[in-house]
């Protein structure tokens, strides 16, 4: 794995189901992530991702493209624009270092408003380079 590699992009829509389950299942009940109405009251204009879903969407895509042996030893990541119901997020990757085993990828995830996440994921892939 080279610094400067590239990960293929990964598309993602962002659907109602996606945002109020992932809400659930980070226990996050914030009524912005699953009441419109309530998120309209507090001044957005629909329900809107948590951070914990970005989170673990962002881990998911590092993880698909290093396969089933690695490992995430550290996800950092700052959110910008909301994903909500509607929207596609693209998620796309960059290799920023790469030293035996461990690799840190920069990752960027865009929908139609935005950024809605930047930061940097690293991992460990046991055996690599090895043999």
């Amino acid at each position: 794995m080279r610094v400067g590699t590239r990960l293929p992009p990964l598309e993602i829509e962002i659907t109602r189901t996606l945002i109020v389950a992932g809400a659930i299942a980070s226990r996050d009940y914030q009524d912005v992530h699953h009441d419109p109405e309530s998120a309209r009251r507090k001044g957005s204009p629909d329900i809107f991702m948590n951070i914990l879903t970005t989170n673990g969407l962002v881990g998911r895509y590092v993880t698909d493209h290093f396969g089933p042996n690695a490992v995430l030893r550290k996800v950092a990541v700052r959110l910008g624009a909301p994903n909500r119901p509607g929207d596609t997020m693209v998620l796309t990757g960059t290799v920023e270092e790469a030293d035996g085993e461990t690799v840190t990828v920069g990752v960027v995830g865009s929908n139609g408003i935005g950024r809605h996440v930047t930061g940097t994921v690293t991992l460990t892939l046991p055996g690599w380079g090895a043999g």
